[in-house]
């Protein structure tokens, strides 16, 4: 991505998608926004121009942000693990039973590294550490060990 100056305007951000479709933003210094997307066959032709509010810009930017589509992702790494939180419902099957009796690691291969219950965190549960609904265990894991133990914690 590149940045150019535009005196009295604001800033233009300019960026090349990997399928070599050319993008370009004008931040206007009154808060709005300008979204250019340019032809494919002639990437100095604009095909589309959108001028967005400072409010419609707060949404875009909410909708492109990947944890506003789910609220509880922690972390990714390039290793392709995700720390998240899985709350415990008050109806879940696992309401006062051991953490053990989940198999959550054994079935999915994901990890309960923390339990947050109420204003306490305990660190490191282990196998016979009772859950509570409520309860918010902090998961990591592959994304598909993520849901798998999602759903393994969503019994009810």
């Amino acid at each position: 991505m590149s940045t150019t100056p535009l005196p009295g305007i604001g800033v233009q951000y300019d960026l090349t998608t990997r399928e070599h479709r050319h993008l370009s933003v004008i931040a206007h210094r009154d808060g709005t926004r300008t979204v250019n997307v340019y032809r494919a066959d002639d990437p100095d032709a604009c095909a589309q121009s959108l001028h967005l509010s400072s409010g419609e810009t707060a949404s875009l930017i909410d909708a492109l942000t990947p944890d506003h589509h789910s609220p509880n992702v922690l972390h990714t790494t390039g290793l392709g693990l995700v720390a998240e939180r899985i709350e415990l419902s008050a109806h879940s099957h696992w309401n006062g039973r051991v953490l053990g009796d989940t198999r959550m690691r054994t079935e999915t291969g994901a990890s309960v590294v923390a339990v947050l219950r109420r204003a306490e965190a305990t660190p490191s549960p282990t196998p016979d550490f009772r859950l509570a609904g409520g309860d918010t265990l902090i998961v990591i894991g592959t994304r598909e060990g993520i849901e798998a133990a999602a759903a393994i914690l969503g019994r009810e």
